[in-house]
C-alpha cells in the first residue's frame, strides 16, 4: 500500500470528524451526527470516483469506514477537548481539504485523466464533502462565501502537477502540496483575506 492510501485514510477520517463535530454543534442526535461525519467523508471522494468512471473506494475497501468511524468516536470522546481548542472545526477541515485535494489529483493522474482534469477534480474531491456537510447543516457552504477556500485546493492541486512533472518525490511532493493548501487557508482566515465579489448592478 503506498503513501497516497495511507494518506488518503488519514484525510477521510479528519474529514469524518469535521461533519461529526458540526453536526453535534447543532445539537443533533448521536446517529445523526455520525451520519454526518460519514457523508462529509466520503462526499467528495465518492463524486470523484464516479466521474473517474469507477466504482467508489470505500464501497470495496473497509479501512475507509473504519477511519470513519474512528474519526466519529474521537469526536465524542473527545468532544469537549475539541471545542476548548479555538476553531477547531476550521482546523479539521483546512487538513482534511489539503489531504483529499492531493489524493484526487494524484487518484485522477492514476486513472488518466489530463493534467487539467486531475487538478479540477482534486479540488472538487477537496470541496465537496464540505458542501454536503454545510448543507446539511443548513448553511451557506464555504465554496459560496468570501473565503478562500476552493482557490487554496486549486494552489494546491496545480501545486502538485508541477512538482510531480518536474519529478519530486511523490511523498515529498505530497508533504509540500497538502502544506500549501492549510497554510493558505489558515492565513486567509486569520487574516480575513478574501476573493473580490462579483456585484450586479
Amino acid at each position: 500500500m503506498n503513501t497516497m492510501y495511507y494518506i488518503d485514510l488519514v484525510g477521510t477520517m479528519v474529514f469524518a470528524i469535521s461533519g461529526s463535530m458540526a453536526a453535534s454543534r447543532q445539537n443533533i442526535d448521536v446517529f445523526g451526527s455520525m451520519f454526518t461525519g460519514f457523508v462529509t467523508a466520503i462526499g467528495g471522494g465518492s463524486l470523484r470516483d464516479i466521474f473517474l468512471n469507477m466504482r467508489p473506494v470505500w464501497v470495496d475497501d473497509g479501512n475507509y469506514l473504519i477511519a470513519i468511524f474512528i474519526g466519529f468516536a474521537l469526536s465524542v470522546v473527545l468532544n469537549k477537548q475539541l471545542y476548548r481548542l479555538a476553531k477547531t472545526l476550521f482546523l479539521f477541515d483546512a487538513i482534511g481539504i489539503g489531504f483529499f485535494c492531493i489524493v484526487g489529483v494524484q487518484k485522477s493522474i492514476t486513472n488518466d485523466a489530463s493534467s487539467i482534469a486531475a487538478i479540477i477534480l482534486g479540488m472538487f474531491s477537496a470541496v465537496m464533502g464540505g458542501v454536503i456537510r454545510d448543507t446539511l447543516m443548513n448553511e451557506t457552504p464555504l465554496i459560496f462565501r468570501k473565503e478562500i477556500y476552493a482557490t487554496a485546493c486549486l494552489t494546491g492541486s496545480i501545486t502538485y502537477v508541477l512538482l510531480k512533472m518536474g519529478g519530486v518525490n511523490t511523498m515529498l511532493n505530497a508533504f509540500i502540496s497538502i502544506s500549501l493548501v492549510v497554510l493558505i487557508r489558515v492565513i486567509a482566515v486569520k487574516y480575513k483575506l478574501s476573493l473580490p465579489v462579483v456585484k450586479s448592478y
